[in-house]
């Protein structure tokens, strides 16, 4: 049972990064494989208002997923939104580029060391039932992952705003027609999309670290969770960060010498059988 809760809560932690892509892929139509390093800067900008600053981790959270939030704002009004109507291969180029620029921004003012990070008392230690050990931070991330995954539903699913999303992404011209300003959704957009990256990065530093290479070192899961779920359906991320998280640490744990590949043999058989992913629209011939 403890294997099994230990693979919830880091299919939790996969979730709250990689949802964030799966609005910008999804969504937006944009491949962004820069989202690792939005993340990045979410776990740099913790360490620092926790370490420097002095700000409760509790206050640190929402203030570095709202800070990541405004440096996507910054980079899409000035770099990404010229690329909306790009191929897809010269958004790869570009976002690549921004990740090898991250990194080595990451390395010059923060050196190549794990950034350390440490949690108030109330989310260290265990609580003990009976067959199961559950780490306090780890029933911290499932239940407010459980919150966030709620409420992106019910904003793309059920409001104004999602409404205008879907109807920005199928048609824009179309959409600006009826009066929508698809320049502002798509930057509102781009901004959810980072300030969850943001929030997970900070969230993931107890649990994966951070370093200057924390953007190359996951952007693979973010992208395994995205096409195991079904690009920019929420749910599907959800579901896929589950199964992923769970078999992921039961294969370490029971398979520790081949445990590192358990990830990409499901995502392997689950695209043989759903290749549109598990909650993705088939292409339409």
């Amino acid at each position: 049972m403890t294997v099994l809760f230990d693979g919830v809560a880091s299919g939790m932690l996969l979730f709250l990064i990689s949802v964030g892509l799966s609005v910008t892929l999804g969504l937006m139509n944009f491949v962004n494989l820069a989202h690792g390093a939005f993340a990045m800067v979410g776990g740099y900008l913790c360490v620092l208002l926790l370490n420097r600053v002095g700000v409760p981790f509790l206050a640190a959270l929402p203030l570095a997923a709202a800070l990541t939030a405004l440096v996507g704002v910054v980079l899409e009004r000035t770099l990404y939104r010229r690329l909306y109507t790009a191929t897809h291969l010269d958004q790869v180029l570009f976002s690549i580029g921004l990740v090898f620029m991250s990194i080595a921004a990451a390395q010059f003012l923060f050196g190549a060391q794990q950034q350390p990070l440490t949690l108030p008392d109330f989310l260290r230690g265990q609580i003990s039932l009976p067959g199961l050990d559950m780490g306090a931070y780890r029933l911290f991330l499932i239940l407010l992952s459980l919150v966030i995954a709620f409420g992106l539903q019910r904003l793309v699913g059920g409001t104004r705003f999602g409404a205008e999303l879907r109807a920005s992404v199928d048609n824009p011209r179309a959409a600006r027609g009826v009066g929508i300003n698809v320049e502002r959704v798509f930057t509102l957009t781009f901004a959810l999309g980072t300030a969850l990256a943001g929030l997970g990065g900070a969230l993931g530093v107890e649990m994966l670290g951070l370093d200057p290479g924390f953007p190359v070192k996951y952007i693979v899961y973010f992208l395994i969770v995205v096409a195991v779920g079904g690009s920019g359906n929420i749910t599907g991320s959800l579901v896929a960060s589950l199964i992923l998280g769970v078999l992921d640490v039961a294969g370490k744990y029971y398979v520790p010498q081949i445990g590192a590949f358990v990830i990409y043999a499901v995502m392997v058989v689950m695209l043989i059988f759903r290749p549109q992913g598990l909650f993705g629209r088939r292409a339409a011939r």
